[in-house]
């Protein structure tokens, strides 16, 4: 490509010199375009309009001094080179020309010389243009990294999001020396922006919004949501330039001629824009806009650190699935509410309210339907309450409402009781489906029942343990009810201590062929010595405890260890003791690992001559009817009886019942204790006998007290029986003594 011309402004008053001084130029091969003046007027307009690349003035001009000119000239077009062509310039004046600003000087009575002067200032011109380039970059990136490190600064100082991104926009403005700086979030629902924090000259004030547009030559909207789009930088760099660009006149009337948006993203999906704008065309050039992008991805990194902070921090004080305070926040606001009801002698109560039969929406109709069901509990309690900081989840299906401003402590209970439209009178809808549920709530009242949160709470459990025990809807705390509950804590205790030191132990109780009275069978007992050394605890007492606090798993370990510990003993003794049977609990058989903590406690089980079996309760098999199935036959393949303990008194169904794998039934007590006086009880049992027969099963008849009912078991043929008419539960010792008899 051919060079481009040299634009010149001849700044003459003898247009015949003008044509000598261009002609002396287009001689030495120069092409030239130019622009002759003679008036102050006339050079202001050729330095707005024409940009010339030198700048040829004479030196005495009618009513235009050349000094003059100068002086322009340097206000002007600063970096243009002036050079004076005159023929009346004196030393003195030159040198005086040169201090002033001048380039050069030429006479016109040496124009050969003109040519030369011309190149070598404009080479030196554009050597200084570079050098300044240079030096103005290298200072823009050295404020740029003071800027960035300021802002790295902020990152790790601040920790609350909105104060960072005001000092973001502060730094950028003071540090940065850009003309302002704004901060807007993005919501990815409407996606929209919302400024929410600028400083300095600004485009859009706090509390803007902006609706994205898809057009990208939209400088305000369009380089936002080119940034959010991309998730890269988009910039401006010479809004003057920028033809079409909405609200262009606005900032180039507030001095804006560059502007750029960085997305600022948090795991890679962004949730705001950082906007810079500046007072230089081509301010974003590669290395600028490179270190802003390590600035943004530095500051979205500090944004996820907060996000994941504020996670964890909510998480501290709110339950994840419905959203209300949990225990340890409801516990400091009602520490709170104590302390403001203790100083305004005011009355206030604690409910704790507990969903009944919760467990069964969970089995029945999936855990996911269960958890909506907990949300529209909770949303439900907090719309009655109206405060979200008075209601709480404290664990899986329990919540906490507290009522500050209660005028009597009855007030709660009939806020319960006479306006179910409010709590739980009115069905919830789950999954386009009616559920009703029904609750029970212990009540405490301050300051009665309790000064302290630790006793408010504490007195509102046993109300509610009570109310679950009692049937009773809602319970209000009576000492009566603490003196229980402190009593079945404390046997808790204990019996914690002694399941951990093995201080339980088995009894056992024979079972007898009803045909012949000899001993085919017996069943492993749990006792426990009472603390108090009155001798032996009843288990109804303790064993229930065992089942409420989930000791029955490892107390069951032991039962099954012991009984097959004494079998081994009784063989090894040369005796030829019968097989033992051990109650199987709920909570062993829903464990998935059922099958294997039997066979682990019986230490590898893999005949049927180790002589342990299982008894399992009606009831227990109602739920996940064919898991428990499995582990049955399972542990049937691997040694073990199964027989179906207090049959006729569960939910049993012939559907499944032929497929349970099954060695026995045993009738249960209650109708042997009446089938001597009541027909219908024979009559179960007759027929219980026969579907067992259909099903080749053996039949044990539990609870034989008396001759007669063990003759008229005999004559229904069933196969064995055992109560205290042959023998009750007894040591070890007393057995080994009975074997060796027989």
């Amino acid at each position: 490509m051919p060079p481009q011309p040299i634009r010149a402004v001849l700044i003459e008053d003898n247009r015949a010199d003008a044509e000598l001084e261009l002609r002396e130029l287009k001689r030495a091969g120069l092409r030239v375009e130019h622009r002759v003046v003679d008036t102050e007027d006339g050079l202001r307009r050729a330095a707005a309009e024409f940009r010339a690349d030198v700048i040829l003035s004479d030196f005495s001009m009618p009513g235009f001094d050349g000094m003059t000119a100068l002086a322009l000239c340097r206000e002007l077009c600063p970096d243009t080179p002036f050079i004076f062509v005159s023929g009346t310039l004196g030393e003195d004046y030159a040198i005086r020309a040169l201090k002033n600003g001048a380039t050069d000087y030429v006479l016109k009575t040496n124009l050969v010389r003109l040519p030369a002067a011309v190149e070598r200032a404009l080479q030196d011109a554009r050597a200084a243009l570079a050098r300044r380039l240079a030096e103005e970059a290298l200072a823009r990136l050295s404020r740029m990294r003071d800027f960035a490190s300021s802002i790295n600064s902020a990152l790790v100082r601040l920790r609350d999001r909105d104060a960072l991104f005001a000092a973001i926009c502060r730094i950028a403005v003071d540090a940065g020396s850009f003309l302002g700086a704004q901060v807007g979030r993005f919501d990815p629902g409407t996606k929209d922006v919302i400024m929410v924090s600028g400083h300095g000259v600004q485009v859009r004030g706090e509390g803007t919004q902006i609706a994205l547009s898809a057009r990208d030559d939209e400088t305000g909207s369009g380089i936002v949501g080119r940034a959010l789009r991309t998730l890269e930088p988009a910039a401006w760099n010479d809004v003057a330039s920028a033809a079409g660009v909405r609200g262009r006149e606005e900032m180039l009337a507030r001095g804006i001629r560059a502007s750029a948006a960085l997305p600022l993203l948090v795991e890679g999906v962004p949730v705001g824009v950082l906007v810079l704008h500046a007072a230089e065309p081509g301010t974003f050039d590669e290395d600028e806009t490179r270190l802003l992008r390590e600035l943004a991805a530095n500051v979205s990194f500090a944004l996820e650190l907060m996000r994941k902070q504020e996670r964890i921090n909510y998480l501290a004080y709110y339950d994840e699935l419905t959203g209300l305070p949990n225990h340890a926040l409801f516990y400091d606001r009602l520490t709170r509410a104590l302390e403001a009801a203790q100083r305004s002698s005011a009355m206030m109560t604690l409910m704790l309210i507990d969903l009944e039969r919760f467990k069964a929406i969970n089995d029945t109709m999936g855990r996911a339907t269960g958890d909506r069901v907990l949300q529209a509990v909770a949303r439900r309690l907090q719309e009655t309450v109206g405060d979200l900081h008075l209601v709480a989840r404290l664990g899986s299906n329990t919540f906490a409402v507290m009522f500050p401003d209660i005028a009597a402590a009855q007030e709660a209970a009939r806020r319960l009781e006479h306006d179910p439209a409010k709590f739980f009178g009115l069905p919830f809808e789950i999954d386009g489906r009616e559920l009703r549920l029904a609750v029970k709530a212990g009540i405490a009242v301050y300051p009665a029942d309790g000064a302290d949160a630790d006793a408010l709470f504490r007195n509102a459990e046993a109300s509610l343990r009570q109310a679950k025990e009692t049937g009773e809807r809602c319970l209000f705390y009576t000492p009566q009810i603490n003196a229980q509950v402190a009593e079945q804590l404390e046997l808790e205790r204990r019996l914690r201590k002694a399941v951990e030191h093995g201080e339980l132990f088995l009894h056992f109780q024979p079972k007898y062929d009803l045909a012949d009275r000899r001993i085919v069978g017996m069943e492993a007992l749990l006792r426990w010595q009472a603390p108090d050394g009155t001798g032996l605890m009843s288990p109804a007492k303790f064993v229930p405890v065992l089942e409420q606090t989930g000791l029955i798993l490892e107390a069951g370990k032991q039962v099954l260890a012991g009984a097959k510990r004494a079998h081994d003993e009784w063989r090894a003794q040369g005796l030829n003791p019968p097989r033992i049977a051990v109650n199987v609990s709920a909570l062993q058989l829903r464990r998935r690992s059922f099958v294997e903590d039997v066979l682990s406690a019986l230490a590898g089980v893999g005949t049927a001559g180790d002589g342990v079996d299982l008894e399992i309760t009606e009831s227990l098999l109602m739920s996940e009817v064919d898991e428990s199935i499995r582990k049955l036959r399972t542990l049937r393949e691997a040694g073990l009886h199964i027989a179906l303990d207090d049959f006729g008194t569960g939910y049993s169904s012939l559907a499944y019942l032929s497929r349970l794998p099954l060695d026995a039934l045993k009738i249960d007590r209650g109708f042997v204790r009446g089938m001597t006086e009541n027909a219908q009880d024979t009559s179960i049992i007759t027929a219980i006998i026969s579907l067992a027969q259909s099903l080749r099963l053996k039949v044990v008849a539990e609870g034989v007290e008396t001759e007669e009912q063990a003759q008229l078991l005999k004559l229904l043929r069933c196969d064995q029986a055992q109560g205290y008419l042959f023998s009750p539960p007894v040591p070890s010792a007393r057995i080994e003594a009975m074997l060796k008899a027989l």
